[in-house]
């Protein structure tokens, strides 16, 4: 019987353990809390590294997430759809660039904030992009020895 009880209570602190770990998780990673807020669109000539739930930042500051991409087949360019939190104001001139954590990092959206007086509205679209760099071309060519001027 005292078997029973101990297994049972091993099994409740196991189960504990796991339920503890998952909610830590979710805090991590930003899971558990969702957010409101307001979609803006790019359109990127290449999108390497990105994709949905990729982080949005502003000054290095998560302010949103990668929330659709899609392959425009008449433009042949990456149609993406960006959520950004709601209070975060964009003036209309801003840019949105693909970033790199480091040499061995993955990739994250950045938004570089213009100075129009006037701001992006739910829905708009960023039209100053800048698409992923290639570190495997950027490699190539420097040891082709390529200045990419003629």
């Amino acid at each position: 019987m005292s078997e029973t009880k101990t297994e049972v209570a091993v099994g409740a602190a196991v189960l504990a353990v796991a339920a503890g770990f998952l909610f830590y998780a979710g805090q991590v990673t930003g899971l558990s809390a969702p957010t409101t807020g307001y979609p803006l669109t790019a359109s990127f000539r290449s999108m390497e590294g990105v994709s949905v739930g990729t982080d949005v930042r502003l000054a290095g500051v998560k302010v949103g997430s990668v929330t659709d991409v899609r392959l425009n087949p008449e433009t042949f360019r990456a149609e993406t759809t960006i959520t950004v939190l709601d209070g975060i104001v964009l003036p209309d001139d801003s840019a949105i660039v693909i970033a790199s954590e480091g040499l061995l990092g993955g990739n994250f959206v950045e938004l570089v904030p213009g100075g129009s007086p006037f701001n992006l509205n739910p829905g708009d679209e960023i039209i100053d992009t800048q698409g992923a760099v290639s570190l495997v071309s950027l490699l190539m060519k420097f040891v082709s020895g390529e200045s990419g001027a003629e």
